[in-house]
């Protein structure tokens, strides 16, 4: 097995690196050998590590974990665009988050990280056209982490969604590369119109907990938007947003707002 391992990581570092603190944590901590054996050390590959974890998070009565491994395992195969957008999101995760030590908690312990991979998986399924059990994995997603994505919105690579409590992005919502949100952001609609509905995010953006994006709006490139704002305008590129509803209150303060993670205000301490 360590063979194995050791030719795998020889051309993914990432996996390397997680097989690595893998075997250290079990050294700090034997009574988690077990959760980290199966999770991480008895796969070869990422993708199998990922699997693995959402079929085991995700299985009910309903549907068994064997078989929704499957289909993980059959989304990662055919679709290579999975996997990198997962070590994306790892990274993003392991970067902005200043919670986040070791590349092994989003895998094993942050509910934002696998709730957007589960909702990777629900997409491709989507698209595939096998939309009532893109549906379920939605369901099973918003029941397990608190965090509902419709399976038709489309998400870009290198996603951050701290803590992910109440997070809410409707069907025809647009996610850019490299956004970071944090808890009780919604990305909705603003009534009962079927066609396209809801927000456009730009890359680069960071949205407060708490934000509320409505309607068929677009928010400009590495903009933010405050906590607690009501987004129903458009926003500019490179701009930060507050308000009820939310007004432009300055420039973003930075190129890239969803690395930095910096939510002060202009004229609140910067």
């Amino acid at each position: 097995m360590a063979k194995i391992r050791a030719k795998v990581a020889s051309v993914d570092p990432v996996w390397q690196r997680l097989s690595d603190e893998a075997e250290q944590a079990i050294r700090d901590e034997p009574l988690l050998g077990g959760l980290v054996h199966s999770s991480i050390l008895h796969h070869r590959t990422l993708e199998a590590a990922l699997a693995y974890r959402i079929a085991l998070k995700l299985s009910s009565g309903e549907m068994s974990d064997q078989m929704l491994r499957e289909i993980c395992d059959a989304a990662y195969e055919s679709n290579a665009c999975l996997s990198e957008a997962a070590r994306a999101d790892l990274m993003a995760v392991y970067d902005r988050d200043p919670a986040c030590h070791r590349y092994l908690q989003p895998l094993l312990y942050f509910k934002g990280f696998q709730a957007v991979q589960a909702y990777r998986v629900g997409h491709w399924l989507w698209t595939e056209g096998r939309h009532d059990l893109a549906y379920f994995i939605q369901m099973r997603v918003s029941e397990e982490f608190g965090v509902d994505i419709h399976p038709a919105a489309r998400i870009g690579k290198g996603i951050m969604i701290d803590h992910a409590h109440s997070v809410v992005i409707g069907e025809t919502a647009v996610v850019g590369d490299n956004v970071s949100m944090l808890h009780s952001v919604t990305l909705g609609g603003t009534g009962k119109e079927e066609e396209d509905r809801h927000p456009k995010i730009g890359d680069g953006v960071l949205i407060g907990a708490g934000a509320k994006v409505l309607g068929n709006i677009k928010v400009g490139c590495c903009s933010r938007i405050a906590a607690g704002s009501v987004v129903l305008e458009d926003v500019p590129e490179g701009s930060t947003v507050a308000g009820v509803p939310a007004k432009i209150v300055g420039k973003a303060g930075c190129d890239q707002p969803s690395v930095t993670m910096d939510q002060l205000l202009p004229g609140c301490g910067q």
